[in-house]
C-alpha cells in the first residue's frame, strides 16, 4: 500500500488499487473525496478557503486552495479519466471551528456552503459528510475499494461504498 499525502491546498487523483489518499489536520478546511467504484478511480482535495474571488492570481497558481476552483478542477480531471457522474461517490469532512471558537469568520461554514453549490451545479450528492464541530479530522480514501475513513478525537470510522 502506498500513502499519497494530499497537502493543504493540494489535490491527488489515482486509479492505482495499491494507493490510499490521505490528508491530515482538516480544521476549517474541507477534505473532499470523489470515487468511481467501477473504474476504481478516486480523487481527494484539501481546500482552505471558499471563494477564489479573494485572490484571483493565487487561484491561478493554486486552484486547490479554494473550494470553487479546486473542486471544479478535480471534477474536470476525474471526468477526463472516465468518472461517470451516475457512479460518483462523494464524501466530505472538515469545516470545523478549530481556531475561531467565537465563530467570527465562519470559514468552515462558508467552505461547506460553496461546496454544496458546486456539487449541486454538477448534479452530485454527498454520501457521507462530517462537518463542523471543533475538532480537526484526518481522512483517507482507499482506491482498491473506495473505503472512506475519518479519524477525529481518537476515533476512526470507516464508510464503505454502497
Amino acid at each position: 500500500m502506498t500513502l499519497l499525502v494530499v497537502d493543504i491546498a493540494d489535490m491527488q487523483i489515482s486509479n492505482n488499487p495499491g494507493d490510499t489518499l490521505i490528508t491530515y489536520s482538516l480544521g476549517s478546511c474541507l477534505g473532499v473525496t470523489i470515487y468511481d467504484p467501477v473504474l476504481r478511480l478516486g480523487g481527494m482535495i484539501h481546500c482552505m478557503l471558499p471563494s477564489s474571488k479573494v485572490d484571483k492570481e493565487k487561484a491561478k497558481l493554486r486552484p486547490s486552495m479554494f473550494v470553487d476552483t479546486g473542486l471544479q478542477l478535480m471534477l474536470s480531471r476525474l471526468y477526463e479519466s472516465g468518472l461517470r457522474k451516475s457512479r460518483a461517490v462523494v464524501n466530505v469532512a472538515g469545516g470545523a471551528q478549530v481556531l475561531d471558537s467565537q465563530g467570527v469568520f465562519k470559514i468552515g461554514e462558508r467552505n461547506f456552503t460553496v461546496l454544496r453549490k458546486v456539487l449541486w451545479k454538477n448534479g452530485l450528492l454527498m454520501q457521507t459528510q462530517e462537518i463542523g464541530g471543533n475538532k480537526s479530522r484526518t481522512i483517507s480514501l482507499a482506491i482498491a475499494n473506495g473505503r472512506f475513513s475519518i479519524k477525529s478525537g481518537g476515533k476512526l470510522v470507516h464508510y464503505d461504498v454502497p
